[in-house]
């Protein structure tokens, strides 16, 4: 939505300033914050499944359907008492669309801070908790319970890798950001230099989602497979005719 404005601004100077330009504008604060989060949903249950295996309360279903509820809640109450005081959320003319401007260092840090610092240090905790957690344990544990949390800390590891990637995704941003900071002068192409990493890395993340998680794969797997059915007409059909041939012989 924010490339198709900026394009429709800059090739018929179209303005797109609206209060719905805005709500976007913070909607998509909170969707980017939710997508980290969502990666760590995923550490939260491979942490439940290799420490907590025995707590029947953490492995029920209710637990998985409420806690992106209340993800949701938290991370949009805490996006928006921090964002609208400080007017964070603004529309950029020159941009053509509404968005955490990083000119004003205070609203951007604070969005970092709640949409991608804090799952990421929820995220390398709780890595660091399983890989203490199976070398304490060393080889007490059953060999197919030892494989499978050997599995599940190498999905764990692999969000850590996508989330580092992420980071070095937007150093260019960060690095414009910092000249800012130092010299007080605005790169005109500063959000749209930030942001066309984000916007890869959220089409990255999409696909990655997918290899991360070993059952979503495999329903993507199963939906390439293409089981041929035979009718059953043509099976009557040919039982017939091979009864047939049989009795003539």
């Amino acid at each position: 939505s924010m490339n198709i404005r900026s394009m429709l601004g800059d090739l018929y100077n179209q303005s797109f300033d609206s209060s719905w330009c805005i709500f976007s504008g913070y909607l998509a604060a909170v969707l980017l914050g939710m997508l980290y989060f969502n990666f760590l949903n995923q550490a939260f249950y491979r942490l439940i499944r290799i420490v907590y295996s025995q707590n029947r309360w953490f492995q029920s279903l209710k637990l998985y359907i409420t806690l992106p509820v209340i993800e949701i809640i938290v991370v949009t109450s805490i996006l928006l008492c921090v964002l609208i005081p400080l007017n964070g959320v603004t529309y950029l003319p020159n941009d053509h669309f509404c968005c955490p401007t990083f000119t004003n260092i205070p609203s951007i840090l604070s969005t970092a801070f709640v949409a991608y610092v804090c799952p990421f240090c929820c995220i390398l905790f709780i890595y660091m908790r399983i890989t203490r957690f199976i070398h304490r344990q060393g080889n007490i544990q059953i060999l197919i319970i030892k494989q499978r949390q050997t599995r599940d800390l190498l999905i764990l590891r692999r969000i850590l890798i996508i989330v580092n990637l992420l980071l070095i995704l937007g150093i260019p941003g960060m690095t414009l950001i910092l000249m800012f900071v130092i010299t007080g002068e605005e790169n005109p192409l500063l959000v749209r230099i930030t942001y066309f990493p984000i916007s890869v890395s959220q089409a990255g993340l999409s696909i990655a989602l997918l290899f991360c998680i070993p059952q979503l794969k495999n329903i993507v797997l199963n939906l390439r497979k293409t089981t041929t059915v035979t009718p059953a007409n043509q099976v009557v059909q040919g039982t017939i005719q091979m009864n047939t041939m049989a009795g003539t012989q």
